[in-house]
């Protein structure tokens, strides 16, 4: 076949007249690049589900490609034995999640299971809390987390509430192909709407996390990035008694375009700028933002004269898994190969398990049966893992900030508490560099090229090389007092290069330097 008739063969089995319209649109414009675009490849359900740009075609996010995602996974669960149990579908607030909530829940009634979609746009950790807390065989949530506004995802959980990981990617993937034509697909005609009190229990084991009588002397500002976890965050922080909760108002709201942030990410430059002048003029202690999902949580302090600092994922990870170790908490502690490597210095100093796992929290809440922490550097913590059994921005934020009430009762500082975790143990500072490309084929040819011509030295000591592969798509230098990985980004068309250095006397200052100057040396090698 041709790539018009493959064109007009998917507009005969569509189910969006706006879809099939713009393809139409672009068969009549001859538009032939951009039909190969959407033609030439198919959206592949990873490891993170689908996630992609919304148009219309096999390479992009849409009802067409949803459908025949939700019948996979039904087939799949059927497959697995897991026939008639509860699925829970959740979504937020981007464009088309709604619809593709809507018709994966009535896709997986249809095929005999207890679909139960939740009330409303709500944060991924509330799907995460839901599976677990109905034992439901699985768990869907419609997002794209902190990619563009052009973006939508769709990412599937397994029945112990943790991220699927392999082989059940595959196996899923290869039910997907196996369905026939979409508007073959039967969908039931009405479906279960979980209410309020799903989320109530959510709020409710969240805020239970933390001591009742504690300090919460805390002026707080909290963003939401234009994403759905404004209402849920200020109802946990509430429930555990922090009243002087600010919101930035313009970003307090759900809205899928993002307008007053270039990527909906904390991570990216300026993303807090409008938390932060919030932050000043209302004199604030503390700043917290969540990614659109508020899977992710991050935080910025006040520094002296006047300005702010956003603290990095390893500082804040480092700062709650101390925090947790201090109050006795046993466990396992996790983080991962890219994350600063104080978390294991710490767990050894207090006697509890670690474990270091890829990257990727699907691997970090199986990092062990009695997972207490764990953290990536990507802003991802699970302070609760019996409640969810992955990254929650919204009980890392109740955490912080009762740990930041804490430490001010205390006449202390998270910085102030971060200095003296390094005069005890040494400056553990990590920074990372992206590359971000157009083409996914240049980190391909830049990780062949790395691979081929590792440098020797860095920081003008020898390195060590160590190639992950075949367990992950990465590479490891090492040298006294640092270490380099380097990987393709799982979401983001990036390559990433993921910096420690360690100053075993604690001092900021040489630690700050010799990070500048790794950044620069590995900058030039990936072409950053």
């Amino acid at each position: 076949m041709t790539l018009h008739d493959d064109v007009r063969a998917w507009i005969a089995d569509e189910v969006s007249d706006r879809d099939a319209g713009e393809l139409q649109a672009l068969l009549d414009a001859g538009d032939d690049v951009e039909l190969a675009e959407r033609f030439g490849a198919t959206l592949t359900f990873g490891t993170a589900g689908l996630r992609g740009p919304l148009r219309a075609g096999p390479n992009g996010m849409n009802r067409a490609v949803v459908r025949r995602a939700a019948a996979g996974l039904a087939a799949w669960l059927t497959e697995h034995g897991h026939a008639g149990r509860p699925v829970v579908v959740g979504y937020d607030a981007r464009h088309g999640s709604a619809d593709f909530a809507r018709d994966s829940a009535a896709i997986l009634a249809a095929a005999g299971f207890e679909a139960r979609l939740l009330p409303r746009v709500l944060p991924t950790p509330v799907l995460a809390f839901a599976v677990r807390r109905l034992g439901a065989a699985a768990g869907v949530m419609v997002t794209a987390s902190h990619n563009p506004p052009q973006d939508n995802g769709y990412k599937v959980y397994a029945d112990d509430g943790a991220q699927i990981v392999p082989p059940a990617d595959r196996e899923i993937e290869a039910a997907i192909e196996a369905t026939g034509a979409v508007r073959d697909i039967a969908l039931a005609d009405d479906v279960t709407v979980l209410a309020d009190g799903i989320v109530d229990e959510y709020v409710d084991a969240v805020a239970g996390l933390v001591a009742g009588d504690g300090p919460r002397a805390l002026r707080i500002v909290h963003t939401a990035m234009h994403g759905v976890g404004t209402e849920t965050v200020l109802a946990v922080l509430a429930r555990a008694g922090f009243a002087d909760v600010t919101p930035v108002p313009e970003q307090q709201r759900p809205d899928p375009d993002f307008p007053t942030v270039a990527f909906p990410n904390p991570e990216e430059p300026g993303a807090l700028d409008l938390a932060l002048a919030l932050a000043r003029r209302s004199g604030a202690d503390l700043v917290i933002a969540n990614d659109p999902d508020a899977d992710r949580c991050a935080a910025a302090v006040p520094v002296p004269g006047g300005d702010w600092r956003m603290l990095r994922g390893d500082e804040v990870g480092v700062l709650l898994g101390d925090a947790m170790m201090r109050a006795g908490m046993r466990g396992t502690y996790a983080t991962t190969i890219v994350s600063s490597s104080l978390l294991g210095v710490l767990a050894a100093a207090h006697g509890v398990d670690y474990a270091e796992t890829l990257t990727g929290f699907k691997w970090i809440s199986r990092a062990a049966p009695d997972l207490v922490f764990g953290y990536e550097e990507a802003l991802g913590y699970a302070v609760a893992p019996e409640l969810v059994r992955d990254k929650d921005g919204v009980s890392a934020a109740l955490r912080l900030a009762e740990l930041a009430a804490t430490l001010a009762a205390q006449g202390s500082s998270l910085l102030a508490r971060l200095d003296e975790i390094a005069a005890e143990h040494g400056r553990y500072a990590t920074d990372q560099v992206s590359l971000r490309v157009a083409e996914l084929s240049l980190i391909a040819d830049t990780m062949t090229r790395l691979r081929t011509s590792p440098p020797a030295t860095l920081l003008g000591r020898p390195v060590t090389v160590e190639d992950l592969l075949p367990a992950t798509d990465g590479l490891r230098w090492r040298v006294d007092g640092g270490r380099v990985v380097v990987r393709p980004s799982g979401t983001e068309p990036k390559l990433k290069a993921y910096l420690e250095v360690v100053e075993p006397g604690g001092d900021a200052g040489a630690a700050a330097d010799a990070l500048a100057r790794l950044r620069d040396e590995v900058a030039a090698l990936v072409g950053a």
